[in-house]
């Protein structure tokens, strides 16, 4: 219960109601009011209704929705910090029925990324601005906030499934961080499951070593060993395969590779070799751009020549019938971005596509 009491209280400093993550002053309030409406049947105090809900976390089982609505960890085209907003919604509205406890949104300082990018005077006006509370210990850029309140959801709830919906892949560095140290300390053996067109296997991009280029590689140590995580998609890279898997240790399967041998028999290697390995659990960090342009164009770094989602749901599906998948992530869904040149419809095409697979993701952990 202690434990409990603690989380509930970063709670109510760390997170604020579903939607509301994005700091606007009026852009998309008729979006927000739409989602408000469906999950407290208001638009009116609707902290308080929020509040009420999150009470109730500690005696639901269902796994927990949290959104990071943060893309400063980005650059290429943002808007992806708008992906937790829109994909609640097409999961509500949407054919893929899913059941899930939104415990709400990260509170996000958009020019924020990590507080160790940070000097005293910042973090200190920071800590005022969102605590109201200068001399507070809390932390305040959004990766920083996320590692401290899934370290503490873990302590508290062990057992619960957790997925989230970015923000630029960046937001992946606290969530699969915080995950397997948890697991490390149950004593469970655990793998990442990785999708995405790009490595995000660079040490550094442009002197910061936490960003959507680079946060695999700030995390593989925590795995029990480098070769348990695994990409799929891979497709855009200075570099070929085998330079990432021999510097890093990682497993890559390039889209080619997929298309080449067929999804289902790539998927049953990777089945055997995390039975091989006693990997009882798996976390999965779906980057959208994983699949090819044409399904997935709301996005920054939108790339041909992807996956399709059949290709993706069958990798997942037969994962699942075998392990465990406690952790998941969604990252990397820009709405208002308009990427292809051929007029269509983007947005909602993505939307499709990744509520399809976020669906799958939640429906996995319950």
């Amino acid at each position: 219960m202690a434990n409990w009491s603690t989380l509930h209280t970063k709670i109510n400093q760390y997170l604020c109601p579903p939607g509301n993550g994005v700091f606007t002053v009026n852009t998309a309030q008729e979006r927000k009011a739409t989602l408000h409406n469906h999950l407290y049947g208001t638009t009116e105090n609707v902290v308080a209704a929020w509040q009420e809900q999150v009470n109730g976390l500690n005696d639901d089982n269902r796994p927990v929705l949290l959104g990071v609505c943060s893309d400063t960890g980005g650059g290429i085209l943002r808007g992806a910090n708008w992906g937790p907003l829109f994909l609640r919604q097409a999961l509500l509205n949407g054919e893929f029925s899913c059941d899930y406890f939104d415990v709400g949104d990260i509170r996000v300082i958009p020019h924020l990324l990590h507080d160790k990018y940070l000097n005293d005077a910042t973090i200190t006006n920071c800590r005022k601005a969102l605590y109201d509370d200068k001399d507070s210990s809390l932390p305040v850029s959004p990766l920083s906030i996320t590692e401290d309140f899934c370290d503490e959801f873990y302590r508290a709830f062990p057992e619960k499934g957790l997925f989230a919906i970015g923000g630029d892949h960046s937001v992946s560095y606290p969530l699969v961080k915080s995950y397997l140290k948890a697991k490390k300390d149950q004593g469970k053996k655990v793998a990442l499951i990785h999708f995405d067109a790009h490595t995000d296997l660079l040490v550094e991009r442009l002197g910061i070593d936490i960003c959507f280029g680079s946060w695999v590689t700030h995390i593989l140590d925590e795995l029990p060993s480098r070769d348990m995580a695994f990409q799929f998609g891979i497709r855009s890279s200075g570099r070929p395969r085998e330079h990432w898997e021999s510097t890093f240790g990682v497993r890559q399967f390039w889209t080619k590779d997929i298309n080449e041998r067929g999804a289902s028999d790539v998927v049953n290697e990777v089945i055997a070799k995390l039975k091989a390995n006693n990997i009882e659990e798996l976390y999965v960090s779906f980057d959208i751009d994983a699949l090819d342009a044409h399904y997935a164009a709301a996005t920054g770094t939108p790339e041909p020549d992807g996956l399709s989602p059949e290709q993706a749901v069958l990798i997942i599906s037969e994962l699942a019938k075998e392990f465990k998948i406690t952790g998941a992530d969604m990252v990397e869904i820009a709405p208002f971005l308009n990427t292809n040149e051929d007029g269509g419809n983007d947005r909602e095409k993505t939307l499709a596509a990744g509520s399809e697979i976020s669906a799958l993701l939640i429906n996995a952990m319950s």
